[in-house]
């Protein structure tokens, strides 16, 4: 795991005008997920977190491999000059964002069940109450 990082204070109205928009541009148009990423480079995924929201930076050799695995110029990761994301990079943004649209979808049926659990749980902790303070009543 990488535990050198520089902290970095960088402000972009444009999102690929920082080194943080071009790793999720080049990400995202890989098809890549954050968590396989992170599982691949063998950092943490608030690790690369912090690397697209500018921050921290990676080391080098990390852009470098990065820049690789997306199948663009270490130098335009770094700068934003030279070769990013390809023609096809359309095509491969459509299907980053259909699966996180899935995952989306998963975590709203995940918070659907959480949310009905905890019903239930209010529910029946609501009737012990309501059933301690009837026998209490009856008693006094």
């Amino acid at each position: 795991m990488l535990k050198t990082e520089q902290e970095t204070t960088v402000f972009s109205d444009e999102g690929d005008d920082t080194l943080g928009g071009r790793l999720s541009m080049a990400r995202d148009a890989a098809g890549i997920s954050l968590e396989s990423l992170a599982s691949q480079l063998g950092v943490r995924q608030e690790t690369m977190l912090a690397w697209e929201s500018d921050r921290a930076e990676p080391q080098p050799s990390v852009l470098v491999k990065m820049a690789a695995m997306f199948g663009v110029s270490p130098a335009w990761l770094m700068t934003g000059a030279g070769d990013g994301p390809g023609e096809d990079s359309d095509e491969r943004a459509l299907e980053a964002v259909k699966i996180e649209l899935s995952r989306l979808r998963s975590a709203h049926q995940e918070i659907g069940r959480l949310i009905e659990t905890t019903t239930r749980q209010i529910e029946r902790l609501d009737h012990q109450i309501r059933l301690r303070n009837v026998s209490k009543d009856v008693a006094h």
